[in-house]
């Protein structure tokens, strides 16, 4: 049976066309999709991210519990409310799922991971948790909206009172703190600034029809993808999984291999990989001429074959580009196989699009 959120019948007041994303009966659109995607690019829009899995991790042994946990190290978290992006591995290093860590006190740590991997993240976390005094709390009574796009902070502010408003447009980058009954964090998942807010369930349906009075849009799942791809982030079962290693998923960069002596879970294997010669690397590519590129479309290089793990026409760029895991020694062009003709690449860091702007 598929799950609502709390925005659910605001959802359908603004005409949403609802899909199961994840065992939950969300937003895919509210009409046009390149029109909410060029809304938060060019102003603000809203999605309601509710079905994404809030955790609130207490305890004494919270912090040596997370540097076990985790491939990135929470021992970086030094100022109250800052945020660090990980993996969280199993013993072959492979990725269980991405999520967000932020750091509330040396006791308490509020991390939010992906819907569809809710019950086996719970699952493994405590599990490992047996040997350490901290307790795991999914907060199923919070809501949350993310809020993105070159206005969108201010637009948020304008929905606060002037104290609140302070403190959020204080918020530094990948930072949250608590803003009156809010929970907000300058975090986000479209290579637009924005906000982050998490709030009780009774409370989000009027945050909601307040944003909507600034003129923020409601932003539907379409969107979020294909502005995701652009900004040149990861999806969970796409562009990764459990069966790959975040060497190979252009995720080495939150890989924490200092201090030597942290035995974090994943990393005797992902050693052993370095030490192999890592075979494939992730890359971006841009289709020179017409076409669409997609996910699992065959790439072919020199140097062996490739998959494409997320592909899409870009909007912003008008152009067609994709996230590909390829052969580690690829050249700068390939070869990308449509409809069984093969058309050239250009071969480009995996990132397209951030703060409105071209990255090619």
């Amino acid at each position: 049976m598929t799950k609502r959120t709390a925005l659910y019948e605001k959802h359908l007041e603004s005409d949403a066309k609802i899909v199961d994303f994840a065992g939950w009966e969300m937003p895919i659109h509210y009409g046009s999709q390149l029109k909410e995607h060029n809304q938060v690019r060019e102003d603000a829009g809203m999605f309601d991210v509710s079905h994404m899995v809030i955790l609130d991790l207490k305890g004494d042994d919270s912090k040596a519990f997370l540097q076990k946990l985790l491939a990135n190290d929470v021992d970086k978290l030094k100022t109250q409310g800052k945020a660090l992006y990980s993996c969280m591995l199993n013993e072959d290093g492979k990725v269980i799922d991405d999520l967000i860590v932020y750091y509330l006190a040396d006791d308490f740590y509020r991390i939010v991971v992906n819907a569809g991997t809710r019950e086996k993240d719970i699952a493994w976390m405590q599990k490992q948790l047996a040997d350490f005094s901290a307790t795991l709390t999914e907060r199923d009574d919070l809501s949350m909206i993310a809020v993105q796009g070159p206005n969108a902070r201010e637009k948020v502010c304008a929905v606060l009172n002037d104290d609140q408003a302070e403190q959020a447009k204080a918020l530094p980058i990948f930072t949250g703190a608590d803003v009156g009954d809010y929970f907000i964090a300058r975090t986000g998942y479209t290579g637009e600034d924005g906000f982050e807010i998490m709030v009780h369930n009774d409370a989000v349906a009027s945050l909601w029809d307040a944003l909507l009075e600034t003129g923020v849009k409601p932003i539907g799942l379409g969107a979020r993808d294909t502005l995701r791809l652009e900004a040149g982030m990861n999806l969970y079962g796409t562009d990764m999984d459990e069966t790959l290693s975040p060497l190979v998923s252009g995720l080495n960069w939150t890989i924490a291999w200092q201090p030597e002596e942290r035995d974090f879970i994943g990393r005797a294997a992902l050693e052993s990989e370095k030490a192999a010669g890592v075979k494939q690397k992730f890359v971006g590519l841009v289709l020179e001429g017409r076409g669409v590129l997609r996910s699992h479309q065959k790439v072919i290089t020199d140097n062996g074959e490739g998959e494409i793990t997320s592909g899409t026409f870009s909007p912003s760029l008008n152009l067609a580009i994709a996230m590909a895991r390829v052969p580690a020694d690829i050249g700068r062009m390939c070869e990308v196989e449509i409809r069984n003709k093969r058309l050239p690449a250009k071969v480009v860091k995996p990132q397209f699009v951030r703060n409105g702007k071209s990255c090619l």
